[in-house]
């Protein structure tokens, strides 16, 4: 297929770029930059479009031609959402009813949504969270991301595009920047690498569902090889694990011994939170396949080639 992946110089839409190719599809990507992955994407046979997703023209060249899109830009993070909910949902929600009407448009096929885990859930009532649990969100990026996923709903029926939404936990791993805020494995495992501390909110008992990329990478094959009986999916690593328990394999994987401050919680963040991957496995043959320990090791070797060894 000639697939367009939006937003595709990031951590998840390099990595996905990559599999396309390696899965002998055509492969476009829009993006503003190369992103923090940075020469993940100069991969040969990859055709990258320096655009806007918000511009309706560029997007409009971006997409034609194409019989897929993946569906991973998003301007705007769950912290700070709240701040600017108006840009929110002009970015996010305008920004994607835009880009719908333009798949209709230039015959896409096919929309792959990158939905939240966590977000569009709010605080759960019970875990592991499947994907029949109410859908509570407490900040506007899970309400603009659950709004997005009623709209791909409503041009499936309206018009026939076909689409999947993916609602993922929380994926680490090669290609994610360990110097920015996002992401407790890799900005844990780049602290290491500096000998800097790692900071934890709270006591560090506050635990979530964490995966590999290369399992999130194979989901996203899944759906859009084969038939999705469902239309919206869970996709994670299925346990909890305590940032205590990430610091502790760590150590392990790394032979080194981290220096943690923990500072006062933080009142938005939920004790436990992971997701029912039932669905998954039993409709798609999908599973995690790589365990934490073995993950974060991969990721530690990653960030040593890729920044060098620091003692």
């Amino acid at each position: 297929m000639k697939c367009l992946v939006l937003g595709g110089a990031g951590f998840i839409g390099s990595n996905i770029a990559r599999a396309l190719l390696l899965h002998g599809h055509s492969v476009r990507v829009l993006d503003r930059a190369t992103g923090g992955s940075g020469p993940r994407v100069e991969i040969p046979g990859l055709e990258f479009l320096t655009g806007d997703f918000l511009n309706e023209r560029e997007l409009a060249d971006a997409l034609a031609g194409m019989d897929a899109v993946i569906h991973l830009a998003c301007p705007t993070i769950p912290q700070s959402s709240n701040d600017n909910p108006i840009y929110d949902v002009e970015s996010n929600v305008v920004g994607t009813l835009r880009l719908l009407a333009l798949c209709r448009e230039s015959g896409v096929r096919k929309i792959l949504f990158s939905s939240s885990g966590g977000t569009v859930y709010g605080i759960p009532t019970i875990q592991p969270v499947s994907e029949t649990h109410p859908t509570n969100p407490i900040c506007s990026y899970g309400i603009t991301k659950l709004a997005i996923e009623k709209y791909l709903h409503l041009f499936h029926h309206l018009y026939g595009l076909d689409y999947v939404v993916l609602r993922i936990a929380n994926p680490y791993g090669e290609g994610q920047n360990p110097f920015g805020s996002l992401g407790s494995v890799n900005v844990f495992l780049g602290r290491i690498l500096r000998n800097e501390p790692i900071l934890i909110w709270g006591d560090g008992t506050v635990a979530r569902d964490y995966f590999h990329i290369n399992d999130l990478v194979n989901a996203y094959m899944r759906v859009l090889e084969n038939p999705a009986p469902s239309k919206v999916y869970n996709i994670g690593g299925g346990e909890a694990h305590q940032l205590n328990d990430i610091v502790d394999v760590m150590r392990k994987v790394t032979g080194r011994q981290p220096r943690v401050q923990y500072t006062a919680a933080r009142d938005f963040d939920v004790p436990v939170s992971y997701l029912d991957i039932s669905l998954a496995r039993q409709e798609l043959d999908w599973t995690p396949s790589i365990s934490l320990e073995d993950g974060i090791s991969r990721t530690w070797q990653w960030l040593q080639q890729t920044y060098g060894v620091i003692e």
